[in-house]
């Protein structure tokens, strides 16, 4: 078989004691589509099972990601089928272009599965391993935001102020709002379900002790750290993601740039200022919607609330919830990063990120509030 236009592509086939010898030449690229496809197809039906193949570029004037693609498809088909191919070249440029547009592996469809002990196993097994990865990416990525934060404190003049800034305006200024509606509501939906249950024991008052303990130590911080992870945390991911997607990171990196000085850690620092200014917020409305309903409802009078609070409510009661705070931030700002660092390059992977962090972030801010429920409570504070 034999092509020789001069624009087109071509290929000269030698057959060398079973070892076929293929020389292209001409324009492989994108115009020569359907040329490229018969030619494929011809050459593809002289390559059979188990016979060896050497394919030669150096003679292929023009050789584009559609060429490259082609020949690859070619090359992993005949082989699968048993076939040895061989694709060379003179020109650096044509390995390079055939190295990018190397075919990705299909992963084999999963079987379906029928409900079953060993099945339940194989997923709890699944996730336990899932879990331990996260954990050791956690811990390697804690690491790397040590190091940056060092080398910030180092080296003030590295620290991105006007980053820090805007970062603290999108959470606590412009979540202010949503933090304050959110947290008012649920301190009126407490104050009214405990008026209603303590009216049956003459204990009305007792809702002041209820809704000012809990709302401080515990609802306040919860609410607001639910809603930034939901809020701020998805948008962290998102906005890694995408700069991951777009190669903007590895533009960072080529500039003499450590993305987790520029990107990570003016995030996590805004977190950690805005979310006790936040919760301090939240805390505030959840009492006053409280205080309102005890007011319709219980007939204490707004006098009587703020008095009997003041005699209720210690410092430490306000400083468990504040203390609680920059740790969730923390933990909510490093997860978000850390999936925001982990998208790949398709919209997909970018939305399966996003996803993940507001789930692992709420989860973890549960966790880390338990576990200081549990040494607040050692300490009798």
């Amino acid at each position: 078989m034999a092509s020789r236009d001069s624009a087109g592509p071509g290929a000269d086939v030698d057959d060398e004691a079973g070892a076929l010898s293929i020389a292209l030449n001409g324009a492989w690229s994108a115009p020569h589509a359907p040329r490229i496809e018969a030619l494929l197809e011809e050459l593809g039906g002289r390559i059979g099972q188990g016979a060896r193949a050497r394919i030669d570029l150096s003679a292929v004037t023009r050789l584009d990601s559609l060429g490259a693609y082609v020949l690859n498809r070619l090359k992993a088909e005949r082989e699968a089928q048993g076939a040895q191919v061989e694709i060379v070249s003179e020109t650096p440029a044509h390995a390079i272009l055939l190295a990018e547009m190397t075919l990705r592996e299909r992963e084999p469809p999963q079987p379906t599965r029928q409900f079953g002990v060993v099945n339940v196993l194989v997923n709890i097994g699944g996730a336990i391993v899932r879990f331990g990865r996260d954990i050791v990416t956690g811990a390697m990525f804690l690491g790397e935001v040590v190091v940056g934060s060092a080398a910030v404190v180092l080296g003030p003049r590295r620290f991105r102020g006007p980053s820090l800034i805007n970062q603290i305006e999108l959470i606590a200024f412009n979540g202010a709002p949503i933090i304050m509606l959110i947290s008012f509501l649920v301190g009126c939906i407490v104050a009214q379900q405990g008026i209603f249950q303590l009216q049956q024991f003459g204990a009305t008052a007792f809702v002041v002790n209820l809704t000012g303990i809990l709302i401080l130590r515990e609802l306040a911080v919860l609410l607001t750290s639910i809603m930034i992870a939901g809020r701020s945390g998805s948008a962290f991911t998102a906005e890694i993601g995408s700069m991951k997607m777009q190669e903007e990171i590895d533009a960072l990196r080529v500039m003499g740039l450590d993305p987790i000085e520029v990107l990570v850690v003016p995030r996590i620092l805004a977190l950690m200022i805005s979310l006790p200014i936040l919760t301090f917020i939240s805390a505030m409305s959840g009492l006053s919607g409280a205080a309102m309903v005890a007011w319709l409802y219980g007939g204490i009078g707004i006098d009587t609330f703020l008095a009997r609070l003041q005699s209720v409510i210690t410092w430490k009661h306000f400083a468990v919830g504040l203390i609680k705070a920059p740790f969730m931030a923390f933990v909510i700002g490093l997860i978000a990063s850390i999936e925001g660092l982990a998208v790949k390059g398709s919209a997909e992977s970018l939305g399966r990120q996003v996803t993940a962090s507001v789930v692992k972030a709420i989860f973890m801010v549960i966790v880390v509030d338990g576990l200081f429920a549990i040494f607040f409570a050692s300490i009798a504070f």
